[in-house]
C-alpha cells in the first residue's frame, strides 16, 4: 500500500493513501516513525475495512520544509482538517506515539468524531521525553550540523532502543532511511526541538471526557514511555480497555505484530 496521494496543506504536502472497503479506519504514526510501521496492519484489515495511512509533515514521505513548523498544536490541527478532506464523519482512529496525542487533541480540541479510539504506547500524559529529547531540544542548531556518520550512528542507537526483541537489519533500515541526507537530518531534530509537554498538559484534564470506545494497548517492556502510563491513561478515560502486550517495547509494531494485529483486528470487528 503506497501513499499516491496529496493533500496541500498551508504549504505542506501530505502524502496518504487509502485502500480496501467497508468501515472506516485511520491510522496515526508517532516519532521518530512514519506510516510505514502501520503499513503490513493497514493491509491486512483492508479486507474488511477501508484504510487510511498518511505521514504527518516533517516525516516519511511527506514534506519536510524548516520553515514549516511540525509540533502536536500543527499536526492536530491538521488531522483535522484531513479527515474533513476525506470526507470521513467518524472513523475508527489507531493511534501510535506522538499519533495518540495528535488525535486525542483533534477530538477534545477541534471536534472531530472517532467510532472508536485505540491508542498504542501512545505519548499522552506527563512526564514525557527522554534525556535524549531534552539535550536536542537545548542544542537542536548543533546536533543538525554533525557529521553524517555521527548522525547515522545516533540515529541507529536511538530507533533500537526502542525495540525490546531487538531489530531486524530490515527494519531498522527502514525506520532510519527517512531521516538521511541534509533535510532528513534536520528534520529529524527539528521535531523533537518542537516536541513540547505542554501540548499534552492542555488536554490531559479533558480526558474523562471522552465519550467513545477505547482501547489502551501497551508493550509491558516499553522503556520510552512505561507501561504505568497505560494504567493511569486507562483510568482517566472512562471505561476505557486495557490490553497489556509481554515481551514487547515501544515498537509493539514489530515486537508482537501476532498480538498486535489479533488484538487491534478483535476491537475494530467487534465496534
Amino acid at each position: 500500500m503506497e501513499l499516491t496521494e496529496v493533500f496541500e496543506w498551508r504549504g505542506r504536502r501530505v502524502r496518504w493513501g487509502r485502500a480496501g472497503s467497508g468501515p472506516d479506519v485511520v491510522f496515526c504514526h508517532g516519532t521518530p516513525w512514519s506510516s510505514r510501521l502501520w503499513r503490513p496492519y493497514a493491509e491486512a484489515l483492508a479486507e474488511e475495512f477501508t484504510v487510511h495511512l498518511w505521514d504527518m509533515p516533517g516525516y516519511g514521505s511527506s514534506s519536510k520544509d524548516a520553515e514549516h513548523r511540525v509540533s502536536l498544536d500543527v499536526q492536530s490541527e491538521l488531522f483535522a482538517d484531513l479527515l474533513e478532506h476525506w470526507g470521513l464523519r467518524s472513523p475508527h482512529v489507531v493511534a501510535h506515539d506522538y499519533g495518540g496525542a495528535v488525535s486525542l487533541r483533534a477530538h477534545l480540541l477541534h471536534g472531530r468524531a472517532y467510532a472508536s479510539l485505540a491508542l498504542v504506547d501512545v505519548v499522552a500524559l506527563a512526564p514525557w521525553g527522554s534525556d535524549f529529547f531534552r539535550l536536542v531540544r537545548e542544542n537542536a542548531d548543533v546536533f543538525a550540523a554533525v557529521p553524517e556518520a555521527m548522525h547515522e550512528g545516533l540515529l541507529r542507537a536511538y530507533i533500537s532502543g526502542a525495540s525490546d526483541r531487538g531489530l531486524t537489519p530490515e527494519h531498522l533500515e527502514m525506520l532510519v532511511e527517512p531521516w538521511r541526507g541534509d533535510e532528513g537530518q534536520a528534520a529529524f531534530y527539528r521535531q523533537i526541538a518542537q516536541a513540547d509537554q505542554a501540548y499534552t498538559d492542555e488536554v490531559e484534564g479533558l480526558y474523562p471526557k471522552v465519550d467513545l470506545p477505547v482501547l489502551v494497548v501497551w508493550g509491558e517492556n516499553d522503556t520510552w514511555i512505561p507501561v504505568d502510563r497505560a494504567h493511569r491513561l486507562a483510568s482517566l478515560i472512562p471505561d476505557a480497555r486495557l490490553r497489556l502486550i509481554g515481551d514487547a517495547g515501544h515498537l509493539i509494531q514489530l515486537d508482537q505484530p501476532v498480538a498486535l494485529a489479533s488484538t487491534l483486528h478483535q476491537w475494530l470487528t467487534s465496534r
